[in-house]
């Protein structure tokens, strides 16, 4: 019985791969986009959550901020254009993180280059 019960968590480990995992120490380096997501998909369970959150958000928020006041002004060239009402910040952190499940040939990526891709293409500025 012992042994039947090992067979099959090891089974269902293995046919599992695409779950979320805990996050580890190297996700807060964020060197690719699956650090960041592994942070912002970081489990209640996880002793780490907390912090993962918050990292996952200010990481998002302060990459599109530094974006908006580099292309603020006349002369600044705007590739995305958020609509007005915009979404709060949750929903348009769930929306990424969707997104990213679709297209996850972006994974290696830096994860700048990744949030960028997404904005440009669900919220592009038309010409």
């Amino acid at each position: 019985m012992k042994r039947t019960l090992i067979v099959l968590i090891i089974s269902v480990t293995l046919m599992m791969p695409g779950l979320a995992r805990g996050v580890i120490q190297a996700d807060f380096e964020v060197d690719t986009t699956q650090n960041l997501f592994n942070l912002c998909t970081a489990p209640v369970s996880d002793p780490l959550h907390k912090e993962a959150t918050h990292f996952c958000h200010g990481y998002l928020a302060g990459a599109y901020d530094y974006y908006k006041a580099s292309t603020a002004g006349p002369d600044g060239k705007r590739l995305v254009c958020v609509p007005s009402p915009a979404p709060s910040r949750n929903e348009a952190i769930a929306m990424f993180l969707e997104w990213l499940k679709a297209h996850p040939q972006y994974m290696g990526d830096e994860a700048v280059d990744t949030e960028f891709r997404f904005l440009m293409e669900k919220w592009p500025c038309k010409p």
